[in-house]
């Protein structure tokens, strides 16, 4: 029998594995070196965790493949068709930039450049209706010489499709006979929304990932096929559910931060399993750290978010915030004097200078070894790390250019690390009116546990969680997901002028396309779930919220009450008397996956040794004789107050002094700050 769930998440350092026996509620968890090709280190950990994929019911994937083909730009030759005179609204974007004051930085170059935008002659006005038909000679003409340069993918952007997307079908059904190989997006499909910029910039991205996410896709099913698996491949997109490859064809763009989401759909299911329904994830690896907020157990979800800054990917993903902050970080002076910490890092190769491998520049990994709060020796051996190497970046790097005395530069390093950290925490909680008070932060990643209490303390937090593999946490929350997709269109309607038999017939037609997308992926219908809401504004806004909507709808007062309501609680105010506004319709379908059940332990009553004790300095004036655990030793109900280091296989986990800790039904660390 098929009993077996794994989940892989590839990272810039590592592969991360995880694996749940059904059966037995047994987990094996494996970390492999991430190579060229990610396929490869996959297969790899795979093999080395012992599985056997012909007994794997479900294989999920969280992947940095769309991310980083975007942040490298390393991309395929990809070409834009607009509407004439408009082919440069992706490049005027909306004329602004990230740093208002910096003068000389400006925002990168499209995706796509001016060369390759083709225009031709049509035009749908602003009520859907066609004042001028697709020229199609000219569509021909742009067809040919598209042909003729080789392009790898099309994207079609024309005004107005938002409300009327014929002549960009009419376009996409040339250019796919002529070019029958190429992938092609029009942005009536990928993104039916007002707002040019971002419908344009979401389609481009959206083509120009399509070749490299469909090869990738294709080559990874079939390397598992080989291997025995006979299962969907489900992949993590940004939304917090999974796509199977056929629907990875359509909306390439989704994965784009797709590894990022796993770890925030992770944090949240394990702050709900302790009893935090309001939780913020740290999650800490080799070069970032990932800030993520659940609040009253849902994560947040946004639309305004981009991998580039000035082109948005507007499709909706759960809210997280990237800092470089990471293990690999560098320390360094800037020109006023001051040190920093970040975001430049050592990566991979060749990593902190611990690693041995020809980096003299101190990191946050290599104040950790120094000042005794993580060991050398990581991965269960695989990698050993040289303290006298450590000591000798934080004094060239710091101690000496400051003047500080070794252990107080490294511990000055951490220092500035934490501190960018709950600078982050903060612009996810606390500029939005949450206080970080009445959250618990579940600290993971390889470095996360390290830090986390001490980022507790700078905020007030009380709580600090700990999985039982920090390390590969994120590839958990690939387990913990539904399959998913998002749909959408432009409703631009007065109150006043709206119809509740309307609007029903509306979300209707969305319902019956979800319907028809989860079937065609194989989900029955008492699988398929709903969820509808619709975007509201005060006239006169540009902003909108979003607002449940029931099934059917039956009353446009009720919807315009609930409005008023959800406007105070966001913004603090309301107007009764001002005119209201529909904006868009919004429809999530979700099709049910049995999720991965995380074994419960029941207390043992046992009380384990340390298996050593290490001078640990957690001030610089003085180390203390710190007792190490091992964690796999450690039994559910066993409770112990720092100063104490838990040592594991993916990660390192610091209990300061001052604060106690517990360990959980399901193995969780929780620490009391």
């Amino acid at each position: 029998m098929q009993t077996t769930r794994v989940s892989v998440d590839v990272g810039g350092t590592f592969t991360d594995i995880f694996v749940i026996n059904e059966a037995t509620g047994s987990i094996a968890i494996e970390k492999v070196a991430s190579s060229k090709d990610p396929i490869d280190a996959i297969i790899a950990g795979v093999a080395s965790a012992g599985v056997k994929l012909k007994d794997v019911a479900l294989f999920s994937h969280g992947t940095t493949v769309a991310t980083n083909a975007l942040i490298t730009r390393r991309l395929p030759r990809t070409a834009m068709v607009c509407t004439k005179g408009f082919r440069d609204v992706i490049e005027i974007r909306r004329a602004n930039k990230e740093d208002l004051w910096d003068t000389y930085k400006d925002v990168v170059k499209p995706y796509v450049p001016r060369r390759d935008r083709l225009t031709v002659p049509e035009r749908v006005d602003s009520n859907g209706n066609i004042v001028e038909e697709l020229d199609e000679a000219a569509a021909r003409e742009v067809a040919r010489i598209l042909k003729r340069r080789e392009v790898d993918a099309i994207a079609v952007c024309f005004m107005n499709a938002y409300t009327n997307g014929a002549n960009e079908r009419a376009m996409r059904d040339i250019l796919v006979k002529m070019l029958p190989d190429t992938p092609v997006s029009i942005s009536s499909e990928v993104l039916p929304e007002i707002f040019e910029h971002e419908r344009f910039s979401t389609t481009v991205a959206n083509a120009a990932l399509s070749p490299i996410v469909v090869d990738y896709t294709s080559r990874l099913g079939d390397a598992l096929a080989e291997q025995g698996y006979s299962r969907d491949l489900l992949m993590l997109h940004t939304g917090g559910g999974v796509m199977t490859p056929q629907s990875v064809r359509d909306f390439a763009a989704r994965l784009a931060g797709s590894g990022i989401a796993a770890g925030a759909i992770a944090s949240r299911h394990i702050a709900m399993m302790c009893g935090f329904p309001n939780s913020i994830g740290l999650d800490m690896g080799g070069t970032s750290t990932d800030v993520s907020l659940a609040y009253g157990g849902q994560s947040r979800v946004t639309k305004d978010w981009y991998i580039e800054y000035g082109y948005p990917i507007r499709f909706p993903a759960i809210e997280v915030m990237t800092i470089g902050a990471g293990g690999g970080s560098l320390a360094w002076r800037d020109e006023a004097g001051s040190l920093r910490n970040g975001p430049d890092s050592a990566g991979a190769r060749p990593g902190p200078a611990c690693y041995g491998n020809g980096n003299e520049q101190a990191t946050n990994t290599d104040a950790n070894v120094f000042l005794g709060r993580l060991g050398t020796s990581l991965a269960g051996g695989k990698i050993t790390l040289d303290a006298e190497l450590a000591e000798a970046a934080v004094t060239r790097t710091v101690a000496e250019p400051f003047g500080l005395e070794p252990h107080a530069a490294a511990d000055a390093i951490l220092k500035v690390a934490n501190a960018n950290m709950s600078d982050a925490v903060r612009l996810i909680s606390v500029t939005r009116g949450l206080d970080p008070r009445d959250f618990a932060l579940v600290a993971f990643g390889g470095a996360g546990s390290l830090h986390g209490v001490d980022v507790a303390r700078e905020l007030s937090i009380p709580v600090v969680i700990v999985p039982p593999n920090p390390g590969v946490t994120s590839a958990l929350g690939c387990l913990l997901v539904d399959i998913q997709h998002d749909f959408g269109e432009s409703y631009i309607v007065a109150v006043g002028d709206a119809d509740a038999g309307a609007l029903e017939a509306a979300f209707s037609r969305l319902e019956a396309e979800a319907h028809a997308r989860l079937k065609h992926e194989g989900i029955a219908d008492e699988d398929i779930v709903i969820q509808r809401t619709i975007d509201m504004m005060y006239q006169g806004q540009w902003r909108s919220l979003a607002v449940s909507v029931p099934s059917p709808v039956v009353s446009i007062e009720e919807l315009v009450g609930r409005f008023h309501e959800e406007h105070a609680a966001e913004y603090n105010y309301r107007r009764d008397d001002a005119p209201v506004s529909f904006y868009r319709l919004n429809l999530r379908a979700v099709g049910a996956v049995a999720k991965a059940q995380l074994p419960e332990y029941e207390p043992t009553g046992e009380t384990p040794a340390p298996t050593t004790h290490r001078e640990v300095w957690f001030e610089p004036s003085a180390s203390v004789s710190t007792p190490i655990y091992d964690r796999a030793t450690l039994p559910a109900g066993f409770k112990f107050d720092g100063p104490a280091v838990v040592e594991q296989l993916d990660s390192t986990v610091l209990v300061p002094p001052g604060a106690s800790a517990e360990v959980d039904p399901h193995l969780n660390i929780i620490i009391r700050v």
